[in-house]
């Protein structure tokens, strides 16, 4: 997981973040993703905006907690 200061600030400050954003701050590539979301260990993607595929920032950082805390495997 890449989730460093930087990754975290932008997190914090809400709204959305783009698939490759998301892979880039968890550090897992588009399948394995995409098999999480299939099995509920990964949140799902917001509702569509156009084309992309964006997950809520609040997801994101819920899920970066849950894997610090030893919940969740990658």
């Amino acid at each position: 997981m890449n989730a460093n200061n930087e990754n975290i600030q932008r997190l914090m400050k809400g709204g959305y973040i783009l698939l490759s954003q998301t892979l880039s701050i968890i550090g897992v590539k588009k399948t394995c993703w995409y098999e999480g979301i299939k099995r509920g260990k990964f949140p799902p993607p917001a509702p569509r905006f156009g084309r992309y595929a964006l997950w809520r920032c609040a997801d994101i950082l819920k899920l970066i907690r849950r894997i610090e805390r030893g919940e969740i495997e990658l």
